[in-house]
Order: C-alpha cells, then sequence, then structure tokens
C-alpha cells in the first residue's frame, strides 16, 4: 500500500529556474493530498505526471503567497476540464474570501463543488478523520497564523501487525520546542530550514529555522527521518544546509523537486 511523498516545490518566496516554492503531494493508499500551492504548481503536477482529477483535498499552511498563489489557477484548470467531484479545501478562513473575490471578478462558476473548511491556528485539531487516515492541524511560530499538518494511516482491525505510517509537515516556522508533543516519533517529518545556521539572526526576524534548527527538532522529536526544505534563493548550492542538518540529525535529506519519498511500512515490536 502506498504512502509517498512527492516534492512540487522547495524554494521560500522567490521561485528560480531549478526549485518551485512550496508544495508536496501525498498519497496515502491512492488518496491523494496537496498541501500548499505556491505559483506553478499546476505545472509541475503536469510535469510529475499526477492527476489533478484524483486531488480530493487541498491543505494551505498560511496565506503568504509563495504557499497560495498557485491556488487559484488550479481551481480553475479544474473547473475548464469539467470536473464534477467535489473539493476539500483547508485553510485560513480568509483565505475563503479571497477565492471568492476572484471567482467572481472573472465570473466563473465552479463546475464541482468547492468544500471550504476553515482552520484555528491555536492548538492541535482532527480535520480529517476517515477509517484509513486521520489528519490532524497544529500550530506554527510564524508572522501570520500558519498550520501545521500531521497524517496517521489507520489501518483495518485485520492488520494488526503493521505499523501506521505517518507524516508531518511544518512550513513556514520560528524555531519553537512546542510543536514536538504534536510531531513525536513520525515516520517523516518534513521541516523549514530556509537558511544555513550562520544566518539564525536573519532567520529570527523573519520567523524562519535554519537547518541545525531543524535538525534539532527532529532529533528532540525522536523522528525516524527528517525532509528539509522551503530554501532561499540565495543557496545556489544546498549541499551546506544538508551537511549542517546532518551534524545533527544524520537521516536528513534534502526536498528537491521532483522528489518521491516512500514511507515504509514498519513491522510492530
Amino acid at each position: 500500500m502506498t504512502f509517498s511523498v512527492t516534492i512540487l516545490g522547495s524554494n521560500s518566496a522567490i521561485p528560480t529556474l531549478q526549485r518551485n516554492p512550496s508544495a508536496h503531494l501525498l498519497n496515502a493508499n491512492e488518496r491523494l493530498f496537496l498541501i500548499d500551492c505556491a505559483e506553478g504548481t499546476q505545472l509541475q503536477l503536469r510535469r510529475y505526471k499526477i492527476h489533478f482529477q484524483r486531488i480530493k483535498h487541498v491543505l494551505i499552511s498560511h496565506l503568504h503567497g509563495d504557499h497560495f498563489y498557485g491556488l487559484i489557477g488550479f481551481l480553475t484548470s479544474l473547473h475548464l476540464l469539467g470536473r464534477k467531484d467535489e473539493l476539500h479545501l483547508y485553510a485560513n478562513r480568509q483565505l475563503q474570501q479571497i477565492i471568492d473575490l476572484q471567482l467572481s471578478a472573472s465570473l466563473t462558476t465552479l463546475t464541482y463543488p468547492l468544500i471550504f473548511h476553515p482552520l484555528q491556528s491555536e492548538s492541535k485539531e482532527l480535520i480529517i478523520d476517515t477509517e484509513r487516515l486521520k489528519v490532524y492541524t497544529f500550530p506554527l511560530v510564524h508572522s501570520v497564523p500558519t498550520n501545521g499538518f500531521l497524517f496517521i494511516e489507520q489501518h483495518a482491525s485485520t492488520v494488526r501487525i503493521r505499523h501506521p505510517r505517518s507524516y508531518a509537515y511544518c512550513s513556514d516556522t520560528a524555531y519553537s520546542e512546542d510543536i514536538i508533543p504534536c510531531i513525536q516519533g513520525v515516520d517523516l517529518l518534513y521541516h523549514e530550514a530556509t537558511f544555513l545556521h550562520e544566518m539564525a539572526v536573519s532567520a529570527h526576524e523573519k520567523m524562519h529555522s535554519t537547518a541545525l534548527e531543524a535538525a534539532t527538532i527532529a532529533e528532540k522529536a525522536g523522528v525516524k527521518s527528517l525532509l528539509i526544505g522551503h530554501f532561499s534563493a540565495r543557496y545556489d548550492e544546498l549541499q551546506p544546509l544538508l551537511d549542517e542538518a546532518r551534524s545533527v540529525f544524520p537521516l536528513t535529506e534534502l526536498a528537491e523537486d521532483g522528489k518521491k519519498i516512500e514511507i515504509c511500512m514498519y513491522d510492530k515490536h
């Protein structure tokens, strides 16, 4: 059974020729979840051969443009393709006003139901609950209200020998140990690492994290593996960020555009 993450965008605010801004695609047993939707995301979906129409849930972490400026294009492309199935959107409540204004200004009535689920960013909350998957949101520490997301696989009672797989997505956030209880022991943690630690002062002013800080969170939370991303466009080469993170948490990988990470199914002990 598939439980994988495809990186659609790994950069921070400004796209480069090599790196698109933030977007991930989670395949949880053939249910597709789009997490953040920066400018150019639908082109990335095409590039990596992911079928638009199979996405049923979109989760937006916060309302900075490099995390949602691609959303209206994605929504209207689904419309132009004649989508009929409902689409669920989870985000700060202000996003609904933004989308409504964009659709109104273009005299667009979507061909499919768009169901909006407003998120609060003060405490952990269960937002999706099915027999196969639970999804939680939890607060991050950034300059605007920002949500992290935790995906936990659920197994039918007939499958008891396997460990449910899990993935946590921590987009823009300052270093905060408050998130540790929410991500404790996950199989794969994505944590932003915008800067090298030599720029820690700038990172803290912008309410971002360094590669060293992302790795420290991973180590303290006891996660199995770490994925770092949201890289500043100042870095052409990412190896120094990877080296810095691995100095604290060796099981770290770079979130590079197009990379697909399979989250393994472990036997229970």
